[in-house]
């Protein structure tokens, strides 16, 4: 019992000698629990009491304080009140006056130095032990350097570094010229411990230098005492011992911390694109100074590290509400009456004419077609959940010879299939109708044509981007009868009607669902703020899946490190870095494309992104994106072209100007890329690519008019490594599988066309017109009904809605590829799918963000 405990001056010592000797045993032998018990009943409290009626004593008895100080660091490590509890007993002034008193006497030394570490977890009281001289009295312990009293040493350097952890402290030390000893001392002891026998001791100084570099002041004094340099290059020579992976990490964390803040390479955070909103003349100005906030040193409160921070400010508000806590269940119940005035929802009727349908074409429908169905139905059902399927595909643009009427359906002008690839490569049996090929190519001209009739403005052919020149390796090895039909115009363009005709004649694909000829033609209509003129060669030639499934990549180990440490470089070496920039959406005349050993970088087209690209060495590019039209932030979506690159060289791209606080490129996500050799080639595949990769957060902050409340105030890096598999390619590299407005539009039209009338109620309906005049459709989906019977009616009109909606974030192209399945789903002759229309109508929004995806 604690409370009774005969710490008493008057008591005898044997039975306080015995009663410390029982404790010890006891709390050595059992777990954290024994120990929390003795805590809970006051233990600590009784344990600090004993402490100071030994040392009342003008000579204190050491059999006594050795035991008493031992008992009290290891219950003091597990007490998080411990600290608080030592000011109350007025019990700092003891531990202090106890360890000045032993400065020659290292065991007993070393005990009291446990416990001032331990006493110092509390920044309060860690605050009061170094206005007290606590510090002062550890220096003269740690320096100068010395093999002697190890164990004492590393006592002292463990407690200095939980004395820094108080800002205060940081800055008497700093202010006291420790720092510099500091540093001193850690390379005394990186140079004489050879055998990495020290490394907690190392460590040690590494934690007092982190902490005082926590506070502006600190930082400033650690780079004018060439602290940047010293860690560098003690580190350089020791990466790949394993042993040393504490003393390198911290040394990481310090050199990062510590690379002076630096704004984004660009003129301004704000969008390249902007767009006047409803009810304004222009775009939102920024405001002014915001900019430049970062250069008025305000580094204090920048939050660089959420777990150093000063325990003293835990009492800060939080803006997030706490929506785990228990809610009242009664405000979550639904109304019992409508939410809005019923002449209100009048205005949805407009979404569901299906309800006023009066299907007049059941009646007149004949029994020879009906027949006719019958027959046609049969030879297309297929066990696929695709419609169509890979060797079953139609394609609106070709007929083919040597086809029954049984094999093309009822309408051979509406039921044209397209052949697998291995059928192509058959001249007898795969040639193309020229007639037809004429008279697709003036559809294709005249849908583009009423593009032009409804915005003039707008009016303009969207182009192929030239293909790669060297050699015209293009031209000899796949069009060497057409040369000079497919040479580029005057204006260094080639005619997309031209390439699609030169294209499809040599490298049919046997992509599913993709018709370029409908894609050109829908991207024609595509209105963007920067008004795109070039089609990327991915979303206009289309692509098949992957032939097998790719793990997730396995992440090597340090390389983040090795990463934050080559960025470290640049400042600390500067000469080997070139900082070109090779590609500026904001100003093209600065950029230098097409110099000899740089790549050429290009992403003006639909859903493309890249702002800015900066050569920092021969192989190694910054890249920017651009933010969120009219906006400041957001960074996520990536999505440009690259060409003009060597064979087997390991190019490293670092995406500099990513917001989020992790991301899953830290746990096996890799980039996609696309060949455009490989696709003509006859492999047109995105696949994972990249090695090295990772995602940290680099020196570059984020203004002050970067957005209301970000989070992080650092940008993040986003870097990865990749070889091309062809020397002089071009590569697309996304951030994800990209999937255009563009795309789905022309995809919703293979759609309807691919559907069975009979079966499958479909209409398109456009929602509203974008801010920037693009229809955002909504989709019907249902079973049409089996007769115009009242019965059969009523059944079709009271189906319950479903509805479904994509893309309302346009980075996440995933959303889409998503949604395109279930479209295919839901329009083929699967069972399930059947049933699912039978008993739902469904509507469908596959973007509902159609803006945000064009302009990237």
């Amino acid at each position: 019992q604690f409370g009774v405990f005969p710490f008493q001056s008057s008591c005898d010592k044997d039975v306080i000698l015995n009663i410390l000797s029982v404790l010890t045993d006891l709390l050595s032998l059992g777990t954290g629990r024994r120990i929390h018990y003795v805590i809970s009943k006051g233990g600590s409290e009784a344990l600090l009491q004993a402490l100071a009626t030994a040392a009342r004593t003008e000579l204190p008895d050491h059999s006594t304080l050795l035991p008493l100080l031992r008992l009290l660091a290891r219950v003091g490590q597990r007490d998080r009140k411990f600290g608080l509890k030592v000011q109350k007993a007025e019990a700092t002034d003891i531990i202090l006056r106890l360890a000045r008193r032993n400065l020659g006497h290292h065991l007993h030394l070393t005990h009291c130095l446990w416990v001032l570490r331990v006493c110092a977890s509390n920044v309060t009281t860690g605050t009061t032990l170094g206005i007290n001289g606590a510090m002062e009295l550890l220096f003269k312990v740690i320096t100068p350097y010395s093999k002697k009293h190890v164990r004492t040493v590393r006592a002292a350097i463990e407690a200095l570094a939980a004395l820094l952890k108080s800002k205060s402290n940081s800055r008497r030390a700093v202010n006291r010229g420790y720092l510099g000893g500091l540093l001193r001392l850690y390379q005394d002891w990186h140079h004489n411990d050879v055998s990495n026998n020290y490394i907690y001791i190392r460590r040690g100084l590494l934690l007092c230098l982190k902490h005082i570099t926590n506070i502006q002041l600190g930082r400033e004094t650690f780079l004018g005492s060439m602290g940047m340099e010293i860690l560098f290059t003690s580190v350089q020579d020791r990466l790949s011992c394993k042993n040393l992976d504490p003393v390198i990490t911290t040394v990481t964390q310090i050199l990062r911390k510590c690379y002076p803040k630096e704004p984004l390479p660009v003129a301004t955070v704000r969008s390249s694109y902007s767009f006047p909103l409803p009810g304004n003349y222009a775009a939102e100005p920024l405001c002014e100074g915001s900019e430049g906030k970062w250069l008025r040193g305000d580094y204090e409160s920048d939050g660089e590290e959420e777990s150093e921070k000063d325990l003293d400010n835990e009492d800060v508000e939080s803006k997030e509400e706490d929506y785990d806590l228990e809610t009242d269940v009664n405000k979550l119940r639904s109304r019992p009456v409508l939410d809005r005035p019923e002449e209100e929802l009048g205005q949805y009727e407009a979404m569901c004419t299906e309800l006023s349908h009066n299907f007049q074409e059941l009646e007149s429908e004949s029994e020879e077609e009906k027949s006719l169905e019958d027959r046609t139905e049969h030879l297309l059902s297929t066990p696929s959940l695709f419609i169509p399927s890979a060797t079953f595909v139609k394609h609106p643009n070709y007929r083919w010879r040597n086809q029954s009427v049984t094999e093309m359906g009822p309408d051979p002008v509406e039921k044209d299939f397209k052949v697998p690839l291995q059928s192509w490569t058959k001249k007898e049996k795969c040639r193309c109708d020229l007639i037809d090929e004429k008279r697709d190519t003036a559809e294709v001209a005249q849908e583009a044509d009423s593009c032009e009739e409804e915005d003039p403005a707008r009016s303009h052919l969207p182009t192929l981007r030239p293909l790669p020149e060297e050699a015209a390796w293009y031209k000899k090895m796949f069009y060497p009868e057409c040369e000079a039909s497919i040479n580029p115009g005057p204006g260094g363009r080639l005619e997309s009607l031209d390439i699609v005709t030169n294209l499809l004649q040599k490298h049919q694909g046997n992509t599913p669902f993709h018709s370029p000829r409908f894609y050109i033609a829908r991207a024609k209509c595509v209105k963007s703020i920067p008004g795109y003129k070039d089609l990327a060669f991915p979303d206009f030639w289309g692509h098949q899946p992957p032939p097998y499934s790719k793990p997730m990549l396995e992440r090597k180990c340090g390389v983040q490190r090795d990463k934050v440490l080559d960025d470290i470089r640049r400042l600390i070496q500067p000469g080997d870095v070139i900082g070109r920039t090779v590609f500026d959406l904001d100003e093209p005349s600065h950029s230098s494309p097409g110099a000899p050993g740089c790549l050429t970088f290009f992403s003006k087209f639909e859903s493309g992104n890249l702002r800015k690209a900066i050569q920092v060495r021969e192989f190694e590019y910054d890249l920017i994106m651009n933010a969120d039209v009219n906006s400041n932030q957001h960074h996520q979506w990536f999505y440009f072209e690259v060409r003009d690159m060597k064979l087997a060289v390991p190019y490293r791209f670092n995406i500099i100007n990513c917001e989020k606080l992790n991301s899953q490129f830290n746990y096996g996500m890799q980039v996609v890329l696309y060949s455009v050799k490989e696709a003509l080639q006859g492999r047109p595949r995105w696949l994972r690519a990249g090695h090295d990769i990772c995602y940290y957060k680099n020196h570059y902050r984020c203004s002050a008019g970067a957005g209301g409340d970000m989070r992080g105030k650092c940008y993040y890096t986003l870097t990865f490594s990749i070889k091309f598999p062809h020397k002089d390619d071009v590569c697309y590299l996304a951030y994800h599988y990209p999937y255009t407005y563009s795309t789905m539009m022309s995809h919703l039209d293979i759609l309807e066309q691919n559907r069975n009338p009979k079966k499958v109620y479909w209409r398109q309906q456009t929602l509203c017109q974008t801010l920037g005049g693009n229809p955002c459709p909504l989709l019907t989906i249902t079973a049409m009904p089996d007769s115009k019977k009242g019965d059969d009616l009523e059944q079709f009109y009271s189906r319950p809605y479903v509805f479904l909606m994509a893309r309302v974030h346009p980075g996440e192209s995933n959303a889409s590829w998503v949604m395109k399945g279930t479209l295919e789903f839901l329009v083929s002759s699967d069972p399930i799918a059947d049933l699912l229309r039978k008993c739902f109508i469904f509507k469908i929004i596959p973007m509902l963000n159609p803006d945000g995806v064009i302009n990237g």
